[in-house]
């Protein structure tokens, strides 16, 4: 099966109130875990590649590891560039095999984000590639974007639908709360529960819905929305980690998303989360270890457990890569 673009994939998620899981790879492991979680359930699914993991593992390494998992998977899989700096790196990247890139103009003034997406988006569709663009800053760290708290901002609904028309792009990501990294919320901007866990604040639902009414019908997109597990927060730090006051985006919040205009929600940091928590709970079971595929193999365990997680109780992608294959072979 060869890879698949987002097109149909986010039709079909609009329609059935679900969205597209859009996991982060950087190695063979993380996305073995990925498609045998997805591949079990059916779940179409986006991989996307920062310009961090392109440097870290290199170009032609990622997308032919995206193509072994094709040969022995049955679901549609999107490749993605996550975060393209400049147009630079997006024709690399849909010169060298992704179906999808995104441009983020995010942090120059709004008429040159639109030049530049607009200069993206004309260069990809011309080789039958899709385009992400983004308007608004999430905060947070995630490779090479750092946003600092006092720069980000939230999307302004009355530029999106300028934006889009004079673009062409294909999806958005709008910033409404979300944040990069596994601290993406300081103590001081949230609460705490009867148990002592922090609750961040609500993700702003009203400029998600001031959105759907500028462009019906548009794929949306939310960076920087792990959950930070609470689970493999405590396994990290019961195993020596310091994650402390690590807080993410509720599922319930993302959740009610996905049943909206979000069509694909963007997993990062839990799946460095799941790993990180499997390799540090067998080195402290079994300090006599020293090959690699001892202590990796746990962690890719729990990375497919962590997206097994996300695309049946968050995403509700699951049975669904059938009805997207049968548009895109219409």
């Amino acid at each position: 099966m060869p890879l698949v673009g987002t097109k149909e994939m986010f039709k079909k998620a609009y329609e059935g109130k679900y969205a597209i899981g859009a996991f982060n790879v950087n190695n063979m492991e993380i996305v073995q875990g990925i498609t045998e979680a997805a591949g079990e359930l059916q779940s179409p699914i986006i991989l996307q590649c920062s310009a961090g993991a392109r440097k870290y593992a290199k170009h032609q390494y990622l997308v032919h590891l995206v193509k072994a998992a094709l040969e022995v998977s049955d679901i549609p899989i999107a490749l993605h560039l996550d975060h393209g700096p400049d147009f630079e790196t997006c024709k690399s990247c849909i010169d060298g095999g992704f179906t999808s890139v995104m441009i983020d103009g995010s942090s120059h003034p709004f008429k040159e984000n639109i030049e530049l997406t607009k200069k993206v988006v004309e260069y990809a569709h011309a080789h039958g590639v899709v385009v992400e663009g983004e308007l608004g800053q999430l905060a947070g760290i995630e490779d090479d974007v750092n946003v600092s708290a006092e720069n980000a901002s939230y999307t302004q609904p009355e530029e999106v639908q300028e934006f889009v028309e004079k673009t062409g792009v294909d999806s958005l990501a709008i910033a409404i709360g979300t944040s990069h990294g596994a601290f993406k919320f300081k103590p001081e901007q949230c609460t705490r529960n009867a148990d002592g866990v922090l609750v961040p604040p609500e993700l702003r639902f009203d400029i998600l819905a001031e959105i759907e009414k500028k462009i019906p019908q548009f794929p949306i997109v939310l960076h920087g929305a792990s959950s930070v597990v609470p689970k493999y927060v405590k396994i990290i730090n019961d195993n020596g980690g310091k994650l402390a006051d690590a807080v993410g985006i509720p599922e319930d919040q993302l959740r009610k998303a996905a049943t909206s205009a979000v069509c694909k929600i963007n997993i990062d940091s839990d799946l460095r989360l799941a790993m990180t928590a499997g390799i540090r709970e067998h080195f402290c079971e079994h300090p006599e270890h020293f090959d690699p595929r001892q202590y990796i193999t746990v962690g890719r365990s729990y990375i497919k457990d962590v997206v097994a997680h996300k695309i049946k109780n968050v995403l509700g992608s699951d049975n669904r890569a059938a009805e997207v294959m049968a548009l895109i072979n219409k």
